[in-house]
């Protein structure tokens, strides 16, 4: 029994350690450093989650390829329990070039295989649903596939926007089916209007990160949260959003919150999700160990 099913995106990646971003022109550059390492937000929060010890579910669009038994074992050894939906073709690869400032440029290698989930794989997920107390949905098409058996319980439903603009149409689905409302401030200017949007319209909360000057969040009776990040020595920046995101959620399963966040309990919920994503800063990998 899982309190949490993630559904999203998981995928194997390489990371290539720059001293700087590569400028748009011919030339060559020396990597600083490299190596493979579990990716996809999906993943990042699965593990945190079960670092922290909150029996997690990931549901997970997996290809025909050895890497998806890779990918797949790697979140069991974790602790999380997979539920692979498989189609033809590769598993999700991407190539990240970063700094150890930070900055990054994801390049998708191979996206995930376009699935069609079975009666099966449909019966596999509403039994996994049916025993959580929360959805944590990615953006993906896997998580558009599942809103009808998502839609059918009164789970409260998480989704990471990453860098919404607040224009986006493939992100409409998404917005409409938070509860709760992740994202991070790259590409919006007011993010807190936003958020304030989405709650006068029902949303129990929203949280946008804000990197090193840490988070904001609107609670559910329009209150405004701000807490400072946490200092730590930056290894990797991959996954330091998922793990800010299973902080909070563990934070909420703890109060037995099934409804709108007050400020209290989201200021409690954004620091336990700062305090976590140093354990992804502080990482290669996408999870804390």
């Amino acid at each position: 029994m899982s309190d949490v099913v993630v559904i999203g995106p998981a995928s194997l990646n390489l990371i290539v350690e720059l001293d700087a971003l590569p400028d748009p022109r011919p030339h060559m550059v020396f990597a600083s450093d490299h190596w493979r390492t579990l990716g996809g937000t999906s993943a990042g929060k699965s593990l945190h989650l079960a670092a922290l010890g909150v029996p997690t579910t990931v549901v997970v669009a997996a290809g025909a390829d050895a890497d998806a038994t890779h990918i797949e074992a790697e979140l069991t050894s974790a602790g999380v329990e997979v539920l692979g939906i498989h189609g033809m073709g590769p598993s999700e690869h991407h190539l990240n070039l970063m700094t150890r400032a930070g900055e990054r440029l994801s390049i998708y290698l191979d996206a995930a295989p376009t699935v069609l989930p079975t009666t099966a794989d449909r019966e596999r997920v509403s039994a996994a649903l049916a025993k959580a107390r929360l959805v944590a949905l990615d953006l993906a098409p896997l998580g558009l596939e599942f809103l009808p058996e998502i839609r059918s319980t009164s789970l409260p439903v998480w989704v990471d926007l990453h860098d919404y603009n607040g224009t986006s149409s493939f992100h409409e689905p998404f917005v409409a089916a938070a509860d709760v409302i992740l994202m991070n401030g790259d590409a919006m200017a007011d993010p807190v209007e936003f958020l304030r949007s989405r709650v006068a319209m029902g949303a129990f909360a929203g949280v946008c990160t804000l990197g090193a000057d840490g988070a904001v969040g609107v609670a559910a009776d329009g209150e405004i949260v701000r807490v400072e990040a946490v200092p730590v020595d930056v290894v990797d920046t991959n996954g330091a959003g998922d793990a800010f995101t299973a902080g909070m959620i563990a934070t909420v399963l703890s109060a037995i919150a099934k409804g709108p966040i007050n400020a209290a309990l989201l200021r409690s919920a954004m620091v336990a999700g700062a305090q976590q994503a140093t354990t992804a800063l502080a990482s290669r990998g996408l999870g804390p160990a």
